[in-house]
């Protein structure tokens, strides 16, 4: 039986409508694509161009980020065979990330370029690989390095906190990277005003100075040492000034350095606009069994290997200068000396101002009054009690009024056993560290009389902060 033609014409169609579907549906049309391309690839003769991420010296090469920064931001990079997805600086941002031995492609004035992430299986170098046709080289190489540049330029890279490591391989470099978050700035450090503003001065100058450097003969960086007790800031001033500067920060941690070569190769591995930083230098000179010498560290500061690198600064913190060998800090190795003290009025409404939100009080004369006695805590411990009393301004302040008090009753009393003479005596201010003879005698009685009050006296105070938040709220 012969079948009808409208019959077979029907069934025809509906065949082809079911491979149609079947091919959308499918990859067909992406592996056929694809087949299409590399057919049309082996006709042309293709330059090709190696970006290590190290040069010869284990430095990183700076075009190897920014072309890095560069991929990672193309629309094609959906259309890899593999990518990673990992977070942004923003912790609700997805990115894509090229992975190793993937290809990824690119158009510019019309030419059609690739980059291929290499990862060497020997070593593990990695590499980027630029494919271009060889007749469109001329033309485009050097406009499309430049438009990665500039493209980079507008991309605002997040600062990041490098770390050196122990024992990895060479290949992959000494550093690890995580973003670099710190929210400080010169605004909220707590500190002497007149210092943080010689000093921000200081970093403003020296970024506008390179010519002025190189005039002189001398290496474009700056090296400053932070000295103070612990808790008054020295760690935020960091975060301070990188931010100000827009400079990642290198944390050089010297227990995992295994001796002076190996200290060398971390600094050729850091790169332009860098703050370098290697905290309690101290702890680590008076330590002799540390790998590292006093030599190695002075090469380290000032001599031939850190003439290697410009724009940057060195930043070393110690929390007294007292057992650090004189050629260490001497002009030349440190450029600026940044004394950091314990707390005073200036840096506690500083504090007042971000961590409790108010710039007048009416207790602020009763606090600063405080301070001209000689009474003084650190920064940290001040921000602390405030922290924990932020939702009422005048329980906080009333609490640093107490911790204050009992810190001058305290020294109070160090100063009567240490020089046998007793304070009671108006005319005579012994050990005590004064400034309104008379009068602040008269006034660390009255401190001496609080602290011997009982518990009673502090929930009396708390109560009334109480009423009086109410009150202003009110």
């Amino acid at each position: 039986m012969i079948l009808p033609d409208s019959i077979l014409f029907v069934l025809g169609s509906a065949i082809v409508l079911i491979l149609l579907r079947l091919v959308l549906k499918t990859s067909v049309i992406l592996i056929v694509r694809k087949w299409l391309r590399s057919m049309g690839d082996l006709c042309y003769v293709w330059q090709r161009y190696r970006v290590p991420q190290y040069n010869q010296l284990f430095q990183e090469n700076e075009l190897y980020r920014k072309i890095s920064v560069y991929i990672d931001s193309l629309a094609s990079m959906e259309d890899s065979d593999f990518a990673n997805l990992v977070t942004g600086s923003r912790s609700n941002d997805v990115v894509l990330s090229l992975d190793p031995n993937q290809t990824v492609f690119d158009c510019f004035l019309g030419a059609r370029v690739s980059w291929t992430n290499v990862v060497e299986e020997s070593d593990g170098r990695k590499c980027f690989v630029l494919r271009i046709r060889k007749k469109d080289k001329r033309r485009i190489l050097r406009p499309y390095l430049q438009h990665i540049l500039s493209k980079c330029e507008e991309f605002e890279r997040e600062l990041k906190l490098y770390i050196n490591c122990e024992n990895p391989r060479l290949s992959d470099g000494r550093w690890r990277s995580v973003p670099f978050t710190h929210q400080s700035t010169m605004e909220t450090v707590a500190m002497d005003s007149d210092l943080k503003n010689k000093v921000k001065s200081d970093l403003e100058l020296f970024l506008k100075s390179k010519q002025y450097y190189h005039r002189l003969g001398r290496v474009w960086k700056r090296s400053y040492l932070l000295q103070g007790p612990s808790g008054t800031g020295k760690s935020s001033f960091v975060a301070a000034m990188a931010k100000l500067l827009r400079y990642d920060v290198y944390d050089v941690d010297l227990s995992q350095v295994s001796n002076d070569a190996d200290l060398k190769l971390l600094l050729l591995q850091t790169t332009p606009r860098s703050l370098i930083l290697i905290e309690d230098l101290d702890r680590f000179l008076i330590n002799k069994s540390a790998p590292v010498s006093l030599s190695g560290v002075l090469n380290f500061m000032d001599g031939v290997i850190s003439c290697c690198g410009e724009e940057r600064v060195m930043v070393f913190t110690t929390n007294g200068s007292d057992q650090i060998d004189p050629t260490v800090v001497r002009p030349g190795r440190i450029d600026v000396h940044v004394q950091f003290g314990l707390c005073d009025f200036s840096s506690f409404k500083t504090l007042a101002n971000s961590h409790l939100g108010i710039k007048e009080h009416r207790l602020f004369p009763q606090v600063e009054e405080i301070f001209q006695t000689g009474a003084s805590l650190s920064s940290a411990e001040i921000g602390e009690i405030m922290m924990s009393n932020r939702n009422s301004p005048t329980r906080a302040l009333k609490s640093v009024i107490n911790a204050l008090q009992t810190n001058s009753a305290n020294k109070i009393r160090l100063t009567q056993s240490s020089s046998g003479r007793s304070t009671e005596e108006p005319g005579e201010p012994g050990g005590v560290i004064c400034r309104e003879s008379v009068h602040t005698v008269r006034e660390f009685r009255k401190l001496y009389g609080l602290l011997r009050r009982s518990g009673r006296k502090e929930s009396l105070d708390l109560g009334s902060a109480d009423k009086d938040d109410s009150r202003n709220g009110s």
